[in-house]
Parts: structure tokens; sequence; C-alpha cells
């Protein structure tokens, strides 16, 4: 097939998820709380593992950007042809966003690839109408279906999209309340819909929250369960959710919903950790493991909402202390399961079939596959 010239909008959201791993839940406003305690940005080098991947076969190909980093800077670095659009001030804000998006559309780009999370799909989806966007996941919550599972899979659909291989389709844009997220509260909004290069399995799905009688008889099953093995001594670090939340309840500790908990002995000794609560942590106790439940439809396991749970924690704990729990109703609805801790040999080591513990002392076995693999560019 002869590759078509084209032009791709690109941007970058500098600040997105450096709420995750210091525990913020969000970025939005906390931009400085962020850095005073020493999060460090995430989404330039997640922008950069999908241009590596694209200036391979970049051929033909024209990125119109926004200046420095929000954009021009990394396309200069991976070395692709490209031409800045507008010229961001020194402190950038969502209204650069919204500006570069405007830019983008005067100057008949055929897709927007942006990085960030669902504050920047909002953004971006609010000033281009039906113009295909695409985004490179690197916020703390991404709950709308315009992401792609992992930065190696955004340029395999963009590359796809421009030569005509890959359509688009609607889908939601979805976002969060982030004061009531950090209060324990989940309250999602639709907020656009938007057309996204599709292909099956490289793009997520909205997330899903299941409510039905069956389902909290089955959490209910599991935080028995988890509640007999967790008598052995170790510090359990427990990710987000209702099913994990769960299992806190039976032991009468309080769970932070959005977060990330510890529990020892039957005792909340941790309660909305940070990733550097979770070394610290990890130099003190000799036995550490972690329960972590899959996100309703998408299959995260880890790399959404739990950053905090980051690959130098999971490195330290060690692969064979990671435990996943499950409904069966949720389980049955994903092909497998996800990880994008944004390091590829972690994601690696976490690849293969796993148990998850499904019910009081039942389990069920489900792949588990590193989001950055499944591209073939």
């Amino acid at each position: 097939m002869t590759q078509r010239v084209g032009k791709i909008g690109f941007l970058i959201n500098p600040i997105a998820g450096m709420g995750g791993a210091v525990g913020l839940k969000g970025t939005d406003g906390l931009a400085g709380q962020a850095l005073a305690r020493g999060a460090k940005p995430q989404a330039p080098e997640r922008a950069m593992a999908c241009l590596h991947l694209l200036s391979r076969e970049a051929d033909g190909l024209l990125f119109l950007a926004a200046s420095g980093e929000m954009g021009g800077r990394a396309l200069s670095e991976c070395d692709l042809h490209y031409q800045v659009v507008y010229d961001v001030p020194q402190d950038s804000s969502s209204q650069d966003t919204k500006a570069a998006c405007h830019a983008f559309l005067e100057k008949g780009v055929d897709l927007i690839l942006f990085c960030g999370g669902d504050g920047t799909a909002r953004d971006v989806a609010g000033s281009v109408g039906k113009l295909p966007i695409l985004g490179i996941p690197a916020g703390v919550k991404m709950h709308s279906g315009v992401f792609a599972i992992s930065p190696q899979a955004a340029a395999q659909l963009a590359l796809g999209f421009m030569r005509g291989e890959l359509k688009a389709r609607e889908t939601e844009i979805v976002d969060v309340d982030e004061e009531l997220y950090r209060a324990g509260e989940l309250q999602t909004r639709l907020y656009a819909v938007a057309c996204t290069p599709y292909q099956p399995v490289l793009v997520q799905e909205r997330k899903r929250i299941y409510v039905s009688g069956n389902e909290e008889e089955f959490k209910d099953q599991i935080a028995l369960f988890a509640s007999e093995f967790m008598r052995d001594g170790s510090a359990y670090i427990l990710g987000a959710g209702t099913t994990t939340a769960r299992i806190a309840e039976l032991l009468q500790v309080e769970k932070t919903l959005l977060g990330v908990d510890v529990v020892q002995n039957g005792k909340l000794i941790q309660k909305d950790a940070s990733e550097k609560d979770l070394l610290a942590l990890l130099d003190r106790e000799k036995s550490v493991k972690i329960i972590v439940s899959p996100i309703g439809a998408q299959g995260f396991i880890l790399g959404r909402g739990s950053q905090q749970i980051s690959a130098a924690v999971l490195r330290n704990v060690g692969e064979e202390n990671l435990i996943i729990v499950s409904t069966p109703h949720k389980l049955a609805e994903l092909r497998q399961l996800l990880v994008d801790t944004g390091d590829e040999l972690m994601d690696k080591i976490l690849a293969k079939k796993r148990l998850v513990v499904t019910g009081y002392r039942i389990a069920q076995r489900k792949e588990t596959v590193a989001a950055s693999a499944l591209h073939d560019i």
C-alpha cells in the first residue's frame, strides 16, 4: 500500500501524571504541590517512547507542534519532521492546549496526537469537534476511550490511521471531579464524544463500575479469603478499588478507596501512601505483598490509578508477591490483564499466566500482558 502524506498535530501536557506516584490522585491545580513532594515529570518520557517508534516509519508525515516542552523539543530529539505552529509561554496551562489545537485545525491536520490524561483529553476534544484524536496515556486517571493502552500502541495506531489502514470510531471523553476523587468519592461525568483511531486490544475501553448483588457477594468471599492469608505477618499494600476496600472493611480498617494503604496483622500502618512511603516501608519490613484488582472493562492491574505502586516498588517486593483479586463477572469481560508501569523490563517480568482470586479459596488463571508489547511496528 502506498503511504500517503499527512499531518499530525502533536502536543504534550508536561505536568500530566505527576501527582500519581506522590499520592495526589491527580495533578490539576497541584503541580507545585506535586513537585514539592518530589514528583518527576512523566509525560515527556511517555511521549518519547511513542515518538521513537514513529520515527522508524515516519516518511511522508509532517508533525505540527506546540513549542518547547509542549511538543517541539521531543519531536526535535526524535529527529522527526515538524513545524512549530504555536509558541507556548513559560508557564503553560490548559488554555495553551486549546490554543494549540485551534492552530492545528487551521493548518488542516488529519489527527491530533496528545500526551496526557483525562483533563488533557477534555481540552483537546472540546477544541476540535469531530477531528480524530488519540491519547498517549500519561495521566493519573484515564477513564476516557481515546487512549491507547501504551505509548507503543499509540504509535501503531497513529501510523495505521495515517496510512489509511485503520478507521476512527466514536468514543466518550469522561473525567472525574478531582476534589471529590481526593476525598475518596468517584464521580465521573461525560464531557464529549470524540473520534479516535481504533484497533481492538490497542485502544482502552472506557472504565466501567459493576454494581449488582452477585458482585457484592463475591467481594465478600474474596475479602474473607484475604483476611485468612493476611494473617502471616506480612505488610500488605492494598491498591485502589472497591474490591480491595471490601477486604479492609472486613478487617475493620479504614481504606482510602481511591488510594493505596498498607495493612499488617489486621492494623492500618500506612494510610494513603505515596511511592516514597512504600519504598521506605520496604526498607523496614522483611515481608511485603501487594493486592490489586483490575479496572473494569480496561483490565489494567498496574499503571492506572495506583501509580504509587511503581516499578521500583514492584522490583523490591518481587513479582511473586503480587496478588490479584477480581469478581468473576469483571474477569470474564476482560481479554487479558494489562500492566503499564512505564518500565518495559518490569512489564515483561509481570507478563505471564497469573492466578486471580475470584472467591473464597477460589482462583482462575488469566494472561497478564505488558501493554508496551502489543505492537508490531
